[in-house]
């Protein structure tokens, strides 16, 4: 099995995806470490190319850590990945990268977290939370389109049609910019 192969779009994604200020890339140098995985059992089917590890799952390269219940990756027969996060027991999925050049994280959690390395597409299901410094979004639906650097929250699983019932609103906070700080008093 390769590592590399089996979470390179994890890591590319969650790497580049969440960003809410003007696009901030993850470190870039964590696309170089090697890729560590951590399950209390894990099962391959190379036939299928599926690779399900379960269990206290922690994926770590560099910076990024992804952290759930289960990790299924998948592969396609041009060699694409989809990975798909989950939690259980009223547990989150979660994911933590730091940013290039900044001290600052993305953090990202939902019941379910998915991305098509084809597409370079991620989506958060459910209880979706993504931050960024001091932005945040939170919806039902998160999902982050890499190529065009574009965003859509909803609060529709999928985002499709809201459900009737419950809160039916996204929620944003986002953080003032102020690039014309007055100097500090010396």
């Amino acid at each position: 099995m390769n590592a590399r192969l089996v979470s390179a779009p994890l890591a590319i994604v969650l790497a580049t995806l969440f960003a809410m200020s003007p696009p901030a890339f993850a470190e870039r140098s964590d696309r170089d470490q090697p890729v560590n995985i951590e399950a209390d059992n894990m099962t391959v089917d190379d036939r299928n190319k599926v690779h399900v590890f379960e269990g206290g799952v922690v994926l770590t390269q560099g910076s990024l850590v992804i952290r759930g219940d289960k990790l299924v990756v998948t592969q396609d027969a041009a060699g694409f990945q989809n990975g798909v996060a989950t939690a259980s027991g009223g547990k989150l999925a979660t994911f933590r990268q730091k940013r290039e050049g900044t001290n600052e994280f993305v953090d990202g959690e939902a019941e379910r977290i998915e991305y098509d390395s084809r597409n370079e597409r991620a989506r958060l299901f459910n209880r979706a939370r993504v931050t960024s410094g001091g932005d945040e979004v939170r919806g039902a639906y998160i999902e982050y389109d890499a190529i065009t650097e574009n965003y859509l929250a909803t609060n529709a699983p999928g985002g499709g049609k809201p459900a009737a019932s419950g809160d039916t609103r996204v929620r944003a906070v986002i953080q003032p910019k102020n690039d014309n700080k007055p100097a500090a008093a010396q």
